[in-house]
């Protein structure tokens, strides 16, 4: 907080509630700056005075906010949608800042790891192509994966355009035969893989697969960079990274 900010904006930016509930504290009297009693939202202060509401000391809000979101099937990636639900949607509007957006884009029907924040600077390095930041996912295949097709994914495959794709690490996790004939894979095998890209083109991992032959009937994100998604965080939920999580992205975006 460099410059001068209303006091309203100040405890809503800092999570004490929304603009319109914190105008209320305010003028019930329950605010102090600087111990001393205001009742007007309008209020100029800056990060040198001490704000207290109900008896606790409110601290100014971070420069950038990040959060690792578990998305569920059936949102898009995006910031604002006519039609579907998009990942901010899911985030408490006390946690709502202006100028938050998911860091990359998962299908309409992925789910998995997501992170959200206003922190544009960092994105860019995350999703640059020449940082090579590592995104792992675990998908169901119809079809067959062999040790073939790991070693055509790791020279890269033709997705239609205009170079190959970078290559790419498959780990077969498990493979077993349906007993149901499917005429789009053209037998009757099913696959569990793991996969490791580093790009992020239009859907991706679905096009690698079609070049080979096989369908992509569930996909997961699991990893972006040195982050896993945490087993207990459940789908449509979200949490802060910790301070070491953080840094641990920065390093990434920065290698």
């Amino acid at each position: 907080m460099e410059k001068p900010v209303r006091l309203d904006k100040f405890l809503a930016d800092a999570g004490a509630g929304t603009r319109s509930e914190v105008k209320k504290y305010i003028q019930k009297g329950q605010v102090q700056v600087n111990g001393k009693l205001v009742k007007k939202p309008e209020l100029k202060i800056t990060e040198e005075d001490q704000v207290v509401m109900n008896g606790q000391e409110i601290h100014a809000a971070p420069e950038y906010v990040y959060y690792l979101f578990n998305k569920p099937a059936g949102c898009v990636s995006a910031t604002e949608d006519s039609r579907d639900k998009t990942v901010l949607d899911y985030i408490e509007e006390k946690d709502r800042r202006k100028g938050l957006f998911p860091v990359g884009r998962l299908d309409k029907d992925t789910e998995g790891f997501l992170l959200i924040t206003d922190d544009g600077p960092l994105a860019h390095e995350l999703l640059s192509p020449k940082k090579h930041v590592d995104k792992t996912y675990y998908a169901k295949v119809s079809g067959k994966v062999t040790e073939e097709d790991a070693a055509r994914l790791a020279e890269g495959v033709d997705i239609g355009e205009k170079d190959l794709t970078r290559p790419a690490r498959l780990e077969i996790l498990s493979t077993w035969e349906s007993g149901t004939e499917s005429a789009e894979a053209g037998n009757n095998w099913e696959s569990e893989i793991r996969l490791t890209i580093h790009e992020g083109k239009f859907h991706q991992v679905k096009r690698m697969m079609e070049a080979l032959g096989k369908k992509v009937t569930y996909l997961k994100r699991l990893s972006m960079g040195p982050l896993a998604l945490p087993s207990d965080l459940s789908t449509g939920k979200y949490r802060p990274l910790t301070e070491k999580e953080l840094e641990l992205l920065k390093s990434a975006g920065n290698s």
